[in-house]
């Protein structure tokens, strides 16, 4: 009760699915605590194996319009996420405050980093192709280019002890390349990571781009390491014996996996996230003259 003695409004925290909020088909919720696991802050959804497969439908679901915008217009979009950030800036400093024990000041500083961090990677939309791609010699009367195209569905477990800085270092460079996203959020810190799927659904990123899952990570992330129509999984947020397990399920279906190192995302910024979810397409095309048709022979 506030001092006026009116009840306050708590918040309610709901996944984020298909650019919609449902909460867990389940039911669940769980409690989560501050940092010292003395105060509570809100009940979270509990996601389950059926919400991960819901999630990975509405992320093949919306590949084909993220993938297929230019480069130039992801940057913008995920631009005007920053943007958005920004403009909620006292809120998530007051959530992540909350989810990491940090004073107002630290936690005033994590968020910043988290908005020019994504600004930083919406900035290599345009860039990326122009390092990871280029003409290739070759001996012989064609020309070569190879260029990265996106992998696809990229399941991602956010760090468990970054609420928001690091859920942002490892969601940006995936979305840069062209890829949707299934976010399993930090099991213990998840509410920042759930807020940021309301900026996401008031920009201009297309439903289901990004999909965000809270709850158990292991529960969550089998089935994602298991499903076919998951083409990449970034195992930042798994502890090494799950990690291992997940790696032995991607194995099966030929997932790409990332398995960084320790605290791997807390660097500066830099394009081996990038890269790590790009393929690379080469053409090969003759060279010489044009004939009658206009084609090259």
């Amino acid at each position: 009760m506030s001092d006026n003695g009116r009840l306050g409004v708590f918040k309610t925290y709901k996944l984020f699915v298909g650019g919609k909020f449902p909460r867990s088909e389940s039911g669940r919720v769980y409690e989560v605590t501050d940092s010292k696991e003395s105060t509570w802050l809100a009940n979270a959804p509990l996601a389950s194996r059926k919400d991960a497969r819901d999630a990975v439908v509405a992320a093949r679901k919306a590949f084909g319009r993220w993938s297929g915008a230019t480069a130039y217009n992801r940057g913008q979009v995920l631009y005007r996420v920053a943007e958005m950030l920004e403009g909620r800036r006292e809120q998530f400093v007051r959530e992540v405050a909350d989810a990491e024990g940090l004073s107002k000041s630290k936690a005033a500083a994590r968020v910043d980093a988290a908005v020019d961090r994504w600004v930083w990677y919406a900035g290599w939309t345009d860039k990326i192709a122009q390092v990871a791609g280029g003409g290739n010699p070759v001996a012989g009367p064609f020309f070569n280019l190879s260029s990265p195209e996106p992998t696809g569905v990229v399941a991602v477990l956010a760090p468990q002890e970054s609420s928001l800085l690091g859920l942002v270092s490892v969601l940006a460079p995936v979305l840069a390349g062209g890829n949707t996203a299934v976010v399993v959020t930090s099991e213990r810190a998840p509410l920042p990571a759930l807020s940021l799927g309301e900026v996401l659904a008031t920009s201009d990123v297309p439903g289901g781009t990004v999909n965000l899952l809270s709850g158990r990570t292991a529960e969550l992330a089998a089935p994602l390491a298991a499903h076919a129509d998951v083409n990449a999984i970034d195992l930042t947020g798994a502890d090494p014996e799950l990690a291992t397990t997940l790696e032995a399920a991607a194995a099966d279906n030929l997932k790409r996996v990332l398995r960084p190192r320790t605290e791997d995302w807390s660097a500066d910024p830099g394009t081996r996230r990038l890269t790590a979810f790009l393929e690379t397409k080469t053409v090969w095309h003759p060279t010489g003259s044009l004939g009658a048709s206009g084609s090259a022979y």
